[in-house]
């Protein structure tokens, strides 16, 4: 699978070639933001969502139904399988929703964000949209991106050096383990949810806890209910397992093995969605599976933009970058997973030298930040 940027070179993108302008005039958000207004693509698609949010709701509704049905069977484990697909994609209409893509108002967007995550899949809504919101803020910044919080990965040789913990233990071998620790994504995703309810700054936690209690309740109720307890555990081990490899299918390919940046850097707003962004090239599959999250380039930003649009968005912000050389770097879905495992593998190696100690030279997954310097 091919990987392409603006300045013709594979790979994730390094600074020196692609950022000389890294200090130029914010206006250069501001000249793409005109074009992609007059191009439509900041418009409600009511119909389109009318459509996926119904569809979601009959496929959810039907594998429970044939959960039911199929009582204390050996086939619920495709029902499980079933049902973390279709957990992955309710997940993906509350992405949708956080960033306002569905409704433009903030309190039909949050009314709706809690019944499709909290009830309907056990995400904390508030939770979840906190963290990431300070994500897209901040992508990839070492310090104030939690996605990249070396609390048991690590993702710079920095971070390795002074590793600690968990992340000391698993990041030496980080890249091996990643696949298998996806399975627990799931499982982290609930726990976290949990434990932010006991943040007296979560708003309306109370609300948030009664339809996550409404969550377990039904969810676990019908699952020990129906299947013996051995054939319980099995689906709930196969349903949240893929669940989370599913999630992290999605969402891993989009920043992982991209530079990472520190106060060091400084960026304008576009070159910092841009450069630590990646795009995954594929075709209606990709964009269903990855629920336009594959054009992650055009969705840092503008995300309210809805999600069909991306794909539409594409060429423009492409261009666009070509004009103003800053790389944009897409490749295929399988080389986007070898890039990031190839990144895990270069950050973690300080772990496995003696003394844990960065090299004196450029240390990996900083690639964006060098030009600022």
């Amino acid at each position: 699978m091919a990987t392409t940027d603006v300045s013709g070179e594979g790979g994730a993108p390094p600074a020196a070639e692609t950022n000389s302008r890294a200090a130029r005039s914010p206006s250069d958000f501001a000249v793409l933001s005109r074009r992609i207004h007059r191009a439509g693509l900041m418009q409600r698609r009511p119909g389109y969502y009318t459509v996926r949010l119904s569809t979601l709701a009959v496929l959810f509704v039907a594998g429970w139904a044939a959960f039911l049905l199929l009582g204390d069977s050996w086939w619920q484990m495709a029902v499980a399988v079933y049902l973390a697909a279709v957990f992955g994609q309710v997940a993906l209409a509350a992405h949708e929703l956080a960033h306002r893509q569905v409704f433009l108002a903030r309190v039909p967007s949050e009314a709706a964000g809690r019944i499709v995550g909290n009830l309907g899949i056990g995400m904390g809504y508030g939770w979840w949209q906190d963290k990431h919101t300070r994500h897209h803020a901040n992508p990839n910044h070492e310090e104030f991106d939690p996605d990249v919080a070396p609390d048991l990965l690590v993702w710079s040789q920095e971070q390795a050096a002074g590793a600690t913990g968990p992340a000391r233990f698993i990041g030496r071998w980080q890249a091996f383990l990643f696949y298998p620790l996806l399975t627990l994504e799931g499982i982290n995703l609930h726990a976290q949810s949990v434990r932010s309810l006991l943040r007296p700054r979560l708003r309306l936690r109370w609300l948030e806890a009664a339809l996550l209690g409404a969550h377990f309740t039904l969810y676990l109720g019908a699952v020990f209910t129906v299947l013996s307890p051995g054939r319980a555990l099995l689906f709930l081990a196969i349903h949240q397992a893929l669940f989370g490899i599913y999630l992290g299918c999605v969402f891993a390919p989009n920043h992982k093995g991209m530079p990472t940046l520190t106060r060091a850097d400084k960026f304008d707003f576009l070159r910092k969605q841009v450069l630590t962004s990646r795009n995954i090239t594929g075709g209606p599959i990709t964009d269903t599976a990855l629920g336009g999250l594959n054009y992650q380039i055009e969705h840092h930003l503008f995300p309210s933009m809805p999600a069909p649009h991306l794909r539409l968005a594409r060429p423009i912000v492409r261009d666009y970058c070509a004009e103003i050389g800053v790389a944009y770097h897409e490749t295929g879905f399988l080389r986007s997973h070898a890039e990031a495992l190839a990144h895990l593998h270069r950050a973690s190696a300080p772990l496995r030298r003696p003394g844990r100690q960065a090299p004196p030279d450029a240390p990996a997954g900083r690639g964006a930040g060098e030009s600022a310097r």
